[in-house]
């Protein structure tokens, strides 16, 4: 079993612990700090366990060529990439704002740090976990300084391959061993076919030491729950206010009532993992009680007889009696009084006999 670390005060994953759910409010904010405020009170009013943005200094994420790239898609702030960002981007002070408004209302904040200089910044914030972004999850100097900060870090895995998740490990573990890593795919909104839940397994077999957890960005809650199901002890999900909103991450958003299916949903899943011991269970003893079978005597069976199968058969029988698999045992046992047609087999009826202990 993958091994526990507190991810946040007070709030350990892994093991049998409770799934960790981020809603990542990203920049779907819209650039308004109001809005933002709204959203971070809608994931914890559905459950949410952390409310999480995205931190850029574009100057340190972007070179100057890309900032100035004209940018003229229906869901632009601005005529460059550039002014795009900055209209999204937050400063400093409004992180400082945001992050104390998560701490009254009782919700985790955080962010994903998309350049050093955010790391830097979201260090000094003390948030209490840093995300890696998919985008930087091969950026291995990025990897390392973050690592060395000392803070769990929970790390996607989209656009990569095994063989760089590999490398990850080995970059991250000795310097900071309290990290997972969340299955994803870097598609917004994602397909069913492209969303690969065994990955989540694969995880789990080549690093056993650390939680694994799913990242989604398709639509509906489904899939994201049956990555719990697999064993996913951190799930990321973006969320909105609106999906019609301009921005090319709201149609893989979940709104307000989608992300309170989902927690619901998860928490009944969890709850229905139960345990891995198959036995007979109270809450099934009305149920054995009036359709459990038992072994009755398919003919009248006189007293002394020996017992052979075709003397008996499996039904409903009222008084209950021997269980059906017990019917090979009773063959070759003598009786100790005849018995009717279609009467009940009972241990009185049945010499010497020894009551098997199921185990």
């Amino acid at each position: 079993m993958a091994r526990e670390f507190e991810l946040c005060p007070g709030r350990r994953v892994g093991g049998d612990q409770p799934c960790f759910i981020i809603a990542e409010i990203g920049q779907n904010h819209q650039g308004d700090l109001d809005i933002a405020k709204r959203m971070i009170r809608m994931a914890k009013d559905c459950g949410a366990d952390c409310a999480k943005f995205q931190k850029s200094e574009l100057e340190y994420k972007f070179n100057k060529k890309a900032l100035e790239r004209p940018y003229t898609s229906k869901h632009s702030w601005g005529k460059t990439y550039g002014e795009h960002k900055r209209h999204l981007e937050f400063s400093h002070d409004q992180y400082r704002e945001l992050k104390k408004y998560a701490e009254e209302i009782g919700i985790f904040f955080t962010a994903s740090g998309m350049d050093e200089m955010a790391v830097e910044f979201l260090h000094e914030l003390d948030v209490p976990f840093f995300k890696v972004g998919s985008g930087d999850t091969n950026n291995f100097p990025y990897l390392e300084k973050t690592a060395k900060k000392g803070r769990p870090m929970v790390i996607s895995s989209g656009m990569q391959s095994m063989n760089t998740m590999h490398q990850v490990y080995q970059i991250v573990k000795p310097i900071n061993p309290n990290f997972c890593f969340l299955q994803c795919t870097s598609a917004y909104p994602l397909q069913p076919e492209d969303v690969n839940l065994r990955v989540i397994s694969a995880y789990q077999s080549a690093f056993p030491d650390i939680p694994i957890g799913y990242s989604g960005h398709e639509t509906g809650i489904a899939i994201s729950v049956a990555a719990v199901a697999m064993g996913a002890k951190v799930l990321e999900r973006h969320v909105t206010l609106d999906k019609t909103w301009k921005g090319s991450d709201h149609q893989a958003s979940l709104e307000p009532n989608e992300l309170a299916e989902l927690v619901k949903a998860i928490r009944t899943v969890e709850k229905a993992m139960g345990s891995p011991i198959k036995q007979l269970l109270p809450c099934e003893m009305a149920c054995n009680e009036k359709l459990g079978k038992s072994v009755v005597a398919k003919v009248a069976i006189p007293e002394g007889a020996v017992l052979t199968l075709d003397m008996l058969t499996v039904k409903v029988g009222e008084p209950k009696g021997f269980p059906p698999e017990s019917i090979f045992d009773l063959v070759g046992q003598k009786v100790k009084r005849s018995i009717e047609e279609d009467e009940t087999i009972t241990e009185q009826a049945v010499e010497n006999h020894v009551k098997k202990v199921k185990c």
